[in-house]
C-alpha cells in the first residue's frame, strides 16, 4: 500500500501533463486542417516536375 504514495502523484502528473500537451497542441492549431493530410499523402510531390509530367502507368 506504500506504492501507492509514489504512484498516484506520479500519475496525476502524467495525466496533467498530458493534458497541457493537448491544450497546446489545440492552442497552435494543430487540428485546424483535418481533411489536408488525407489529401498530402496522395501528392507525389517528391517526383521530379519532368517526370511527374511524363509518367504513366506503364512508364519505365
Amino acid at each position: 500500500m506504500e506504492v501507492l504514495l509514489y504512484l498516484i502523484p506520479a500519475a496525476l502528473i502524467l495525466g496533467g501533463s498530458g493534458l497541457i500537451a493537448f491544450l497546446w497542441s489545440m492552442k497552435n492549431g494543430q487540428y485546424d486542417d483535418l481533411e489536408g493530410a488525407k489529401w498530402r499523402i496522395l501528392d507525389d510531390g517528391d517526383l521530379p516536375d519532368d517526370h511527374a509530367r511524363t509518367a504513366g502507368p506503364d512508364a519505365k
